[in-house]
């Protein structure tokens, strides 16, 4: 995984951490529910590059 993609989901989990605690603040369930939305999906855009990086690093130990 590149760091650039590292550093996109993360900004994309923060702005959705943030989003759900303004959410929160300002008792607006829309805001709380795309924040959360928006974390979830840029947890599982970091596992899918976790797989991927795993099935790399397993291919790899078998052809050396």
């Amino acid at each position: 995984m590149s760091f650039a993609d590292k550093m996109k989901n993360k900004a994309d989990e923060l702005t959705g951490a943030a989003k759900e605690r303004i959410g929160n603040a300002t008792d607006n369930e829309r805001m709380r529910a795309e924040g959360a939305t928006q974390q979830t999906d840029a947890r599982a855009r970091q596992a899918g590059e976790h797989v991927k990086d795993a099935g790399r690093d397993v291919r790899d130990a078998f052809t050396k």
